[in-house]
């Protein structure tokens, strides 16, 4: 009996699957492309307005000029280098150091502005520049994407500063006393942390400034243990700590424009000048009243409401919980120190703190949603954060007297409000862990393509 052959014919794509579905995911980093961009040139056409210089004029300056932050540009340079080999990080690490000095000796020698950072700058740049002429395939889009990171890093750091100064621009009048009466039904921590950081002066006040001034560090350092692979795997994991940084970098100053709050140190205290309700911060608590919003400088930021810096360390916090021991250790650590600073140095009230940890995990838990597919839980998860957060807010504006008269019933319930967002975050992500854990199993090679050098 004749058979007729089932020899299947070479494919001419090498094997690989169908191109089919990167199309969307091409298409959504297209339209991030360009809603980045949309939303920077906003952001320098408002700074314009008010006399100064915007996020992109401000980094295109370092190119030459003396930056503003030579650390954060190193730190931008740190993430490009992730996905380069060894041998491409010493040259680059190389060339950013020598360019540097060249600029320094210049300067010197003009008489100019001292600071370093700007070979770290042009390394990024350069990096762009070699994917773009000389990668092909995977490997321009990877080195594109370790260099955007590098300069979204920076960016975001440029955009928090012009967000600040439009919120002073722009919110005339602040809530302060809204916040401070809400505060009450959390028994004023502010207050009482303040005195204890006074209390332990100079020691306890030297470590919290490091620890709080230093937080984008160890960010930076936890996103780089999670990123140690990508220059072996070829590729990012699907989410990271940088990414939910930046987010929350770029959500959380709107929603200082519309709850503008600039904290008790300033309000109450004695860096508020004229401008303050009173000098009472941290020895004696505001009196009780009825809130009413009051006219503050044109200068001090209204950045409390949610506190950034509470988003920040809890997220560095979830983060750290996946690595080994010494980091999950400094996750904890700079949770710990980060709140007690924030408390201690009269930057933001208790109730800020709550909403930032609310505010932390919802973002969160959308980057995760967003990079994993999204489901059920995961949307359920966003809602509910999302509804919390809303209610918090609305909840200081409308009904601060009653949480105030009622604390003992408006504390606890503030505190199991956050609670229910931290428990949800917990079981929804362990329910994503057994499905997540296959994607980490090792995938057959590829062709090997050629890795030309940097230089």
């Amino acid at each position: 009996m004749k058979t007729t052959s089932t020899r299947i014919s070479p494919r001419r794509d090498g094997g690989r699957p169908p191109a089919t579905g990167r199309r969307p995911r091409v298409a959504l980093w297209a339209a991030a492309g360009v809603v980045t961009t949309g939303f920077l040139v906003a952001l320098e056409c408002a700074a314009r307005h008010y006399g100064v210089r915007g996020p992109l004029t401000n980094q295109a300056r370092e190119v030459v000029f003396a930056p503003d932050s030579g650390p954060l540009l190193y730190a931008g340079l740190a993430l490009t280098m992730v996905v380069l080999t060894w041998r491409q990080r010493l040259l680059a690490a190389g060339a950013a150091v020598g360019i540097d000095v060249v600029f320094w000796l210049v300067r010197w020698a003009a008489g100019a502005d001292m600071n370093f950072g700007n070979g770290a700058l042009w390394v990024v740049l350069g990096c762009a520049a070699v994917a773009v002429t000389r990668r092909r395939g995977s490997e321009r889009t990877l080195l594109l994407k370790g260099a955007g990171l590098g300069l979204l890093l920076v960016a975001g750091h440029k955009t928090g500063d012009t967000w600040l100064l439009i919120t002073s621009e722009t919110r005339r009048a602040v809530l302060d006393p809204y916040v401070a009466t809400a505060d009450h039904a959390l028994g004023d921590p502010s207050w009482l942390v303040g005195r204890f950081v006074h209390a332990t002066e100079p020691v306890g006040g030297h470590v919290l400034h490091l620890v709080y001034g230093q937080l984008p560090l160890a960010a930076a350092l936890v996103g780089l243990y999670q990123l140690r692979h990508v220059a072996a795997e070829r590729r990012f994991p699907s989410h990271h700590l940088v990414r939910t940084f930046l987010v929350i970098g770029l959500l959380g100053p709107a929603v200082y424009l519309l709850f503008p709050v600039v904290g008790p140190v300033y309000a109450y205290g004695g860096d508020g000048g004229p401008w303050a309700v009173a000098q009472l911060w941290p020895d004696v608590l505001p009196p009780p009243g009825v809130p009413h919003a009051v006219p503050f400088d044109e200068v001090t930021p209204r950045n409390c409401m949610p506190s950034l810096h509470t988003a920040w360390a809890t997220t560095l916090f979830v983060h750290s919980r996946r690595a080994n021991r010494a980091v999950r250790f400094a996750g904890t650590f700079w949770l710990v120190a980060t709140l007690t600073a924030t408390l201690g140095f009269g930057y933001h009230y208790g109730v800020d703190l709550i909403a930032g940890v609310v505010f932390a995990l919802t973002v969160e838990a959308a980057m995760r949603a967003s990079a994993r597919g999204w489901d059920r839980a995961g949307i359920v998860l966003v809602a509910h954060g999302t509804t919390v957060f809303a209610v918090l807010l609305v909840a200081y504006r409308v009904l601060p007297v009653e949480m105030a008269e009622h604390r003992w019933a408006a504390g606890p319930l503030l505190v199991l409000a956050a609670a229910s967002v931290v428990l949800g975050h917990v079981r929804t992500t362990r329910a994503w862990e057994p499905e997540a854990a296959p994607a980490k199993a090792p995938e057959p090679p590829e062709p090997a393509e050629p890795r030309p050098e940097l230089v």
